[in-house]
């Protein structure tokens, strides 16, 4: 898990960079650093992410996550298709958040899953 965390990572770190010509970078910036931060966390110290804090912390980043997700899903039909998202600026959003949503749900799993190194 360790691998896949580190590519989700990097990945988000990827999505984070890619909004520099975005009409509001800062904000797109954020949403993807966060899970960076959480996927990087679980690859590197899951011991902190499996703490008490860090589970709290990780469930409370879960259900802005889940919320986000509500507020920027997509609202035109078949927005996953190429001709749609491809023109349409809100399919991509409300998709980039469905993944940033998927990364901490891996985070959570690793975190749950996953037993403390002997």
């Amino acid at each position: 898990m360790r691998t896949v965390n580190m590519l989700l990572g990097l990945l988000m770190v990827v999505f984070a960079a890619l909004q520099y010509n975005d009409p509001d970078p800062l904000l797109w910036i954020f949403i993807y650093l966060v899970p960076a931060g959480w996927a990087f966390a679980a690859a590197f110290r899951l011991a902190q992410v499996r703490s008490q804090a860090g589970e709290r912390l990780l469930w409370a980043t879960l259900v802005v996550g889940a919320a986000t997700t509500v507020y920027y899903w997509p609202t035109m039909p078949a927005f996953w298709r190429k001709e749609v998202w491809w023109v349409e600026e809100t399919a991509r959003e409300g998709m980039g958040v469905m993944i940033a949503l998927a990364v901490l749900l891996v985070v959570l799993a690793t975190a749950l899953l996953r037993k403390p190194a002997a």
